[in-house]
């Protein structure tokens, strides 16, 4: 069983240090995970455009949790386990589901994070003036070049040769979700993060309802019955394939599609198809990140797309993505099946 009630002389420290905003959870297998407690919110005190109501991220099977545990630290493969641990190298190379495998055998309530973790992260950072910086330019951050981390490869910083990623941690507390010592690090560049429960299939924007992509038993394979369209008119959730179900594309004016050029900047996205996108689905797609919040503000973050076939999310950008890195950038091209250099993920937890 996860050991999450007992607190010993790490947790306990942990705890002190950073009033309570990290605290240490233990994998069924007894490894230590430095972990974010981020208390649930409303949409409507980010902004008025999120809709009503508890943020997805804090509602899984139908239940509203108090608080989610994200990992502070980009994810290192350890004994079959993927652990949040500051100081190291992150693992990357790891495809989709071999990833989500690994933070599901933490044990009961571990899975690797979510769409919609992942936007309730960014808007509440982007809500509290705190969009973190990072390491997107081979150690160092783009627009803030004195800022710095050590590299895993030993490299010069801003040299672009071998792999610019940083160790877990290393940056500046600008670098956290909070600009503080005790925020999520690394969102910001260094290594894209797979998210899990929401997906592309031939264009067509998918999901698993709310934040149930966090019970790690729930089938998220190409063939799961659990993925579902969103209504363009109703903003619904509707079987996949459905009549005026959501859709991206990099030009046009076709019903219920969302528009933006793969590789441009997120906030630059439209809706300007002959029948647009209805409020009710813009909310939803703004809530977990799919849309943006504001037409500007959202730190230029990147958006990539391809509409053909089945693609799974990345998300923060990496060490060589520069300006378009960022909390809301996202990487919508790469198949399940992709691994690489740049490719990490994050596990989280929910009690």
């Amino acid at each position: 069983m996860t050991t999450i009630f007992i607190k010993d002389d790490l947790r306990a420290s942990v705890e002190a240090a950073t009033g309570g905003h990290v605290t240490v959870l233990y994998t069924a297998a007894g490894h230590p995970c430095y972990m974010n407690v981020i208390p649930k919110f409303n949409k409507q005190d980010i902004d008025a455009g999120l809709g009503t109501g508890v943020h997805e991220a804090f509602i899984v099977n139908g239940v509203e949790k108090s608080e989610i545990f994200i990992g502070q630290h980009l994810g290192i493969q350890k004994d079959g386990n993927l652990l949040s641990i500051p100081g190291v190298s992150p693992t990357a190379s790891v495809n989709f589901d071999t990833f989500r495998g690994l933070a599901a055998a933490n044990g009961p309530g571990w899975h690797m994070m979510t769409t919609a973790e992942m936007a309730a992260i960014a808007l509440w950072s982007w809500k509290n003036g705190t969009m973190p910086r990072g390491n997107n330019d081979w150690g160092r951050d783009v627009g803030s070049p004195w800022e710095t981390a050590a590299r895993a490869d030993g490299g010069a910083i801003g040299s672009a040769t071998g792999n610019g990623k940083t160790y877990t941690g290393a940056g500046p507390a600008s670098w956290r979700h909070n600009g503080q010592p005790s925020g999520i690090a690394d969102l910001n560049g260094n290594l894209w993060e797979w998210n899990a429960g929401m997906r592309l299939q031939a264009g067509e924007i998918q999901i698993i309802q709310n934040n149930d992509a966090a019970d790690n038993t729930k089938d998220q394979s190409a063939t799961s019955s659990l993925w579902k369209a969103i209504d363009g008119s109703t903003g619904a959730l509707v079987a996949p394939g459905s009549a005026n179900a959501i859709k991206y594309a990099t030009s046009g004016t076709t019903n219920y599609t969302l528009v933006r050029a793969s590789g441009a900047s997120l906030e630059g996205m439209t809706n300007p198809g002959t029948t647009p996108v209805g409020a009710a689905a813009l909310s939803l797609a703004k809530s977990l990140g799919l849309y943006p919040v504001a037409s500007t503000g959202l730190g230029g973050d990147g958006f990539w797309v391809d509409v053909t076939y089945e693609r799974l999310p990345l998300a923060g950008g990496n060490f060589l993505n520069g300006a378009l890195a960022g909390a809301f950038a996202r990487y919508l091209s790469n198949p399940r099946a992709v691994v690489g250099t740049y490719v990490g993920a994050r596990p989280a937890y929910v009690l």
